[in-house]
């Protein structure tokens, strides 16, 4: 079976001679997407997403303070605290024998720049196609 992906490609290289496929034209390096998937990897489930917006919003929390009028464990905030913190997204400062934890700001910005760059390429290949349709 066929990916999207493989068929939205497949429909560039095919469109028009003067068309060029996406991957003679995006400037965007493997190497710098490679280092923003384990921030998307980590945003990617509903929990994570959960605890980054609390972060975001109530500074240095501890796992008690994060786990408060909600159904998940403690042991479960501690696991997704853990992927987030791999990922760079937090971090944990030692407060007496709490540790609270805070959210890391610059990660999430360069996931943005990530996603400006691709966003930009987008429009770069859409306008391409627009021209050599109307063209």
């Amino acid at each position: 079976m066929t990916s999207n992906l493989a068929v939205a490609h497949h429909s560039f290289d095919t469109v028009s001679p003067h068309l060029k496929t996406p991957s003679k034209t995006l400037p965007l390096k493997k190497s710098a997407l490679r280092g923003t998937a384990p921030i998307f990897a980590a945003l990617g489930d509903e929990t994570r997403l959960r605890l980054i917006a609390v972060l975001c919003a109530g500074g240095a929390l501890s796992i008690a303070q994060l786990t408060a009028g909600t159904d998940i464990t403690r042991q479960a905030v501690t696991k997704h605290l853990h992927v987030l913190a791999r990922a760079g997204m937090v971090h944990h400062v030692k407060v007496g024998r709490e540790r609270r934890w805070e959210f890391e700001p610059t990660r999430l910005l360069e996931a943005r720049r990530a996603l400006d760059l691709i966003g930009q390429q987008w429009d770069q290949v859409l306008s391409r196609l627009k021209h050599a349709v109307e063209g």
